[in-house]
């Protein structure tokens, strides 16, 4: 029982990442509040998690500045603290070569995951500081460590996390708190289902392509998968986890060259 009594908000915990490291939190006996756009989708979760009061769900929209504060704002007034930020949502919609990338689709990349990252982390920060104990965990990609053609604005949004959770982390690093960004790989989720057959599409090639090609690129010759994320999260999450801060974690089977 790693995170015994303490308090987690999750992004985009209602599927994914999101949702298999908010079961791997309440597995450690954590607190948790969920976030996402569908209030229905929240309760059917809540109902399978089964957790009682040791799970709440928020809804939200996390490119919506005042949503994302009321959610962490909303832990606090429930629980009595946050000890621990999982800026986890975020994604990217329609992949484009950079000369047909809308401005619209651009400012998409930009709010679904850097703005949504920072609302999250300054106001988790205001909680966390005068406690002098806190979490933050960001959701980069093993994208922001490298590029791919077709996903610019996904890539320079996770280039942008990184950078964020590094300066972040300088910050903070005297006041108990820690700041790492999970770098997955390819994880089969139900939004890379979703969205995965145009992106193999704007990459020219099939769905089930473009999972053997990225599957090819690592060392282990297979996806991740959820429960593997979530066990590094676990980890930073954690009193074990104190001395890890600043870092851009891989949990990408060796696909990463750093």
């Amino acid at each position: 029982m790693q995170l015994q009594d303490k308090v987690a908000v999750i992004t985009g915990g209602t599927a994914g990442l999101g949702r298999g490291i908010a079961e791997a939190f309440l597995r450690e006996g954590a607190k948790v509040v969920l976030n996402g756009r569908s209030q229905t989708k929240g309760d059917k979760v809540l109902a399978e998690l089964g957790a009682g009061d040791q799970a709440m769900f928020r809804q939200g929209d996390v490119m919506v500045k005042t949503d994302i504060e009321s959610l962490i704002d909303f832990a606090v007034e429930h629980y009595g603290r946050i000890d621990i930020m999982v800026n986890n949502a975020g994604g990217a919609n329609d992949l484009q070569p950079v000369v047909n990338t809308t401005d619209e689709e651009w400012d998409a990349n930009m709010k679904w995951n850097v703005y949504s990252t920072f609302y999250g982390t300054r106001r988790a920060l205001q909680h966390m500081i005068p406690q002098k104990s806190g979490r933050v965990i960001n959701m980069s990609s093993v994208e922001g460590k490298h590029g791919k053609a077709v996903m610019a604005g996904y890539v320079t949004a996770k280039h942008a996390i990184n950078g964020f959770t590094k300066c972040t982390a300088k910050e903070v690093g005297t006041d108990g708190i820690t700041v790492n960004a999970l770098c997955p790989g390819l994880v089969i989720t139900d939004i890379i289902r979703k969205n995965g057959p145009q992106s193999a599409a704007a990459m020219g090639i099939s769905f089930d392509d473009m999972i053997n090609l990225f599957a090819q690129e690592s060392a282990i010759k297979r996806p991740n998968t959820v429960e593997e994320v979530a066990a590094m999260a676990v980890l930073l999450a954690s009193d074990i986890g104190a001395g890890i801060t600043g870092a851009l974690l891989s949990i990408d089977g060796g696909t990463a060259a750093y």
